[in-house]
């Protein structure tokens, strides 16, 4: 696959940019972002005239999360439906964000994410497969028990228990303090200090770099890190499921048009923001 339509790929001095290019929707991942995405991971990944593979996206958002319903992911659902019931919503969810997340968190070759704007629930979610996170100033990130659930390895457990409970956004600030984001910077140096950081580990060995990459990799693995991402996802297909109870609607905020966690979390920053400002 080589005719992208909703992702950008580049390489240049030995580092290989892949630019999800939906911008007119906050970069809402579609099925076929996803799958273009994993090709290019792909690709990039067994070029060996990539040293480095930085993901970003265009505009002023990251990633707004999943695509809900834009007339593209419509018209590709229709031309390509899923199996029906829960069998059907597995396959696709194991698919698209199980499976190909971790692929993308497991090429050999250092990943660097560039996060401005929104990086909401899919947002989080690959960004949190790349090595390092490059998070500009104004980046708001909103985690849940999502598909790929690496949040509890993203940060201490208490943390994340706290932040998920709440439900709420992690400004770019407290997200490096966490240990999520590794340097903000300036929205406006985001890009320029993404690739400089990605020039100096494109000069590396790429054998060396290899290696660094799975000896870590392998730390988390000795303390089950596929194995939980694998019970977890069984966690939020049930959650998902329980989305259908008649119980479930009277969480939802009034008139909401977003997922409910989702505008609750935006209504909790606006009230602290305003609390903030008063003060």
């Amino acid at each position: 696959m080589t005719d992208y339509k909703q992702i950008l790929y580049d390489v240049s001095g030995g580092i290989g940019v892949i630019t999800t290019n939906r911008p007119g929707v906050r970069n809402a991942q579609s099925r076929v972002l996803l799958e273009e995405l994993d090709d290019a991971f792909a690709r990039a990944g067994h070029d060996p005239g990539v040293r480095v593979i930085v993901l970003r996206g265009a505009g002023d958002h990251f990633s707004g999360g999943h695509d809900l319903g834009t007339p593209e992911e419509v018209a590709d659902r229709k031309a390509r439906p899923s199996a029906e019931g829960l069998r059907g919503r597995y396959e696709r969810s194991w698919d698209l964000y199980v499976d190909a997340t971790l692929r993308w968190r497991n090429v050999p070759k250092p990943t660097i994410a560039a996060v401005q704007g929104y990086c909401i629930f899919g947002g989080w979610m690959i960004a949190s497969a790349c090595d390092v996170i490059f998070a500009a100033e104004d980046a708001l990130f909103l985690p849940t028990n999502f598909q790929y659930f690496s949040v509890p390895w993203d940060m201490h457990p208490r943390k994340a228990k706290a932040i998920l409970f709440e439900s709420r956004l992690v400004d770019a600030r407290e997200a490096e303090e966490l240990g999520f984001v590794t340097w903000v910077v300036p929205r406006a140096d985001l890009d320029g200090e993404v690739m400089d950081y990605a020039a100096r580990v494109a000069e590396n060995d790429p054998f060396q770099l290899r290696m660094i990459k799975l000896a870590i990799n392998q730390a988390q693995e000795a303390q089950g890190f596929t194995g939980h991402i694998y019970a977890a996802h069984a966690m939020h297909m049930l959650s998902s499921t329980g989305e259908n109870d008649p119980g479930y609607a009277l969480t939802k905020p009034e008139g909401g048009r977003q997922r409910p966690m989702v505008q609750r979390a935006f209504e909790n920053y606006e009230r602290r923001k305003a609390r903030r400002d008063s003060q």
